[in-house]
């Protein structure tokens, strides 16, 4: 079935047959891969990600209505299922700092820039932390781009397949995202 389209496939896939599904997910596996990998910067939560959003996929299969192509709506799963394993993270880790357990203390590694002093690394760290929440309080839009920015180092022409909207945009919302980050900080 390698000669069928996507769309055909999709048609298919919609209609309950599931190697239509497989065979859609076999073809983009590499793009997604390569995306998701950019995100998580580790292969285990890559591919626990793909998982994620190939099975959030299937169930909503009959949902996808053509307007983009497939490989860019699974994308687009895939792109939110990351992000959301890193907020998740990001949440527990902010958990755990708070933690007080000499037990939990063991547990954590940290690599620490050699060419910072404590108080640098320090600084940085806190910078870091307020970097994010602030990015916590953008709206929808702003904080995509904002986050896509933080976490990976895809150029504006990937962040704006991945969001769906034109590089001019994309480079619009980046910019308004950084005008209110700096504003945000500013205050604090």
């Amino acid at each position: 079935m390698m000669s069928a389209s996507d769309e055909s496939l999709v048609e298919i896939a919609q209609d309950g047959v599931h190697w239509a599904y497989i065979e859609l997910c076999g073809r983009h596996r590499e793009l997604m891969f390569d995306i998701v990998q950019r995100i998580t910067k580790n292969c285990h939560d890559t591919e626990d990600v793909l998982q994620d959003a190939w099975m959030r996929g299937f169930v909503h299969i009959r949902t996808f209505d053509g307007r983009a192509a497939f490989s860019t709506w699974l994308t687009r799963i895939a792109i939110n299922s990351a992000l959301m394993m890193l907020r998740k993270r990001r949440w527990h880790l902010e958990d755990s700092l708070d933690d007080d357990s000499a037990s939990d203390a063991g547990n954590r590694t940290e690599i620490l820039e050699s060419s910072y002093g404590p108080e640098e690394t320090l600084i940085r760290r806190e910078r870091q932390l307020m970097v994010r929440q602030a990015i916590k309080t953008l709206p929808p839009s702003l904080r995509c781009v904002a986050e896509l920015r933080q976490s990976t180092d895809i150029s504006l022409k990937e962040m704006a397949t991945i969001t769906g909207i034109s590089v001019p945009a994309t480079k619009s919302r980046l910019a308004r995202a950084r005008c209110a980050l700096r504003k945000h900080l500013e205050q604090s």
